[in-house]
């Protein structure tokens, strides 16, 4: 009697989502890793990134605002200058955390809702992972940032342009990564057969 690994069916790409959409997705998972590990790692580099850039936009505003506070009572000796650049300092590091942590939060929200919005697109097409499904969510995605938003047309037809450019160019890269590890999109497939020097010959032949 074998082990249950022996006898267990061998699983190919992405397992996850097949008991949601009922049905199996033969492709192998994008960036060849699952969408468990995937979406953690995508929130956690949108965070960190988001942190950063709060950071120093929250730091800078903070201290400006402290100066501007106390612009009618600088300090005149040597002591309260101590003591006023100290507390500038303690309020442009609290400036930091709260913008930080507060746009962190929203990219890595962001990071999540687009990542899974592609891998929803990607089972509804029946493992087809390629552009398409990246330029979808990066649309979609747009579309629901501008309505939570409230975004007026000419800034959601600008930020849906920002989106389709943003996908797209995304999901190419995509691409070309899945090509290199040897598991190409359907349509690089049909192009390589079609334009393949081999097929010509042996069309020839």
């Amino acid at each position: 009697m074998g082990s249950t690994e022996e006898s267990a069916p061998p699983m190919h790409g992405d397992q996850r989502l097949n008991k949601l959409f009922g049905h199996d997705n033969p492709s192998p998972p994008r960036l060849g890793s699952d969408i468990v590990v995937r979406l953690p790692l995508a929130m956690g580099a949108a965070f960190t990134t988001g942190f950063t850039l709060g950071a120093g936009h929250g730091s800078t505003k903070a201290a400006y605002r402290f100066r501007a506070e106390n612009a009618h009572r600088l300090p005149t000796a040597t002591m309260q200058w101590y003591h006023y650049h100290r507390s500038k300092n303690y309020v442009a590091i609290v400036g930091a955390c709260k913008d930080g942590v507060k746009m962190g939060s929203k990219l890595a929200a962001g990071a999540f809702t687009f990542c899974f919005f592609e891998e929803v697109v990607d089972h509804a097409r029946h493992g087809r992972r390629d552009f398409l499904s990246t330029v979808t969510a990066g649309l979609t995605f747009s579309g629901l940032f501008s309505m939570i938003s409230r975004h007026d047309v000419y800034t959601a037809a600008r930020t849906a342009k920002l989106g389709l450019k943003a996908s797209l160019a995304y999901g190419l890269i995509q691409d070309v990564f899945a090509t290199l590890k040897g598991s190409r999109p359907d349509y690089i497939d049909f192009l390589f057969r079609k334009f393949s020097p081999r097929n010509g010959e042996s069309d020839t032949v």
